[in-house]
């Protein structure tokens, strides 16, 4: 287990792991917005980290919130550096043909920690295989 430092801004929330055996913490609202339908919004968290060199946050959507509710994350996982040190906000999108609101408080996503491997990209001929180009639906 790593430490994280946090920065919880006064309508924010510390994230918490929800069972013992979750991957991923749960992140709250920081405040009342609602999302207009098919249209996105940026809501905030109220929070800051300092993520450990070597590591990373993926912010992922929770999976009974997007069920319940049909609302999408955008950009998933999406990716905090260590070296970002502003707020956490999570993009979202409604799905519904009515306007969607969350209140400051609601569980809105979760957070996972990762560690990173950085590559050294080399320029040379890459080796054939059996699927080669394939792409999409290749397999069936």
């Amino acid at each position: 287990m790593i430490d994280i430092k946090i920065e919880i801004s006064e309508t924010g929330f510390l994230p918490k792991y929800m069972t013992d055996g979750s991957s991923g913490a749960d992140i709250y609202s920081s405040s009342d917005i609602c999302i207009e339908p098919f249209d996105v919004s940026l809501v905030p968290t109220g929070i800051r980290v300092q993520i450990p060199s070597g590591y990373e946050i993926q912010i992922r959507p929770r999976s009974g919130f997007s069920l319940k509710n049909k609302i999408l994350i955008l950009n998933t996982p999406g990716t905090i550096d260590s070296d970002y040190r502003g707020e956490i906000k999570v993009i979202m999108f409604n799905l519904n043909r009515e306007k969607f609101c969350i209140k400051r408080g609601d569980r809105i996503a979760q957070m996972v920690v990762a560690k990173v491997e950085k590559a050294n990209f080399v320029e040379d001929k890459i080796d054939d295989t059996e699927r080669g180009d394939g792409g999409f639906g290749h397999t069936g």
